[in-house]
């Protein structure tokens, strides 16, 4: 069984442009035109880690929830 989760956190930072929620919308949403995830903890996805890499200012942090080891960005 595999129990693998990511911990997803979208920082004040967020522009509200949106490339996040067109690339993974069923885990962003734009609030007040800010980004914030659909839900705190996930299963492992690329689309987002992916977003986590585009996003212009850097406002997402994806983290693995067991270790709290960071996924994404990488640097």
């Amino acid at each position: 069984m595999n129990n693998d989760h990511w911990q997803v956190e979208v920082s004040d930072k967020c522009l509200g442009s949106g490339l996040c929620t067109g690339l993974a919308p069923e885990h962003f949403r734009l609030t007040a035109g800010r980004s914030r995830p659909v839900s705190d903890m996930i299963d492992p996805t690329a689309t987002v880690a992916e977003a986590a890499e585009i996003c212009p200012a850097e406002a997402i942090l994806v983290r693995d929830a067991a270790t709290r080891s960071v996924v994404a960005p990488v640097d």
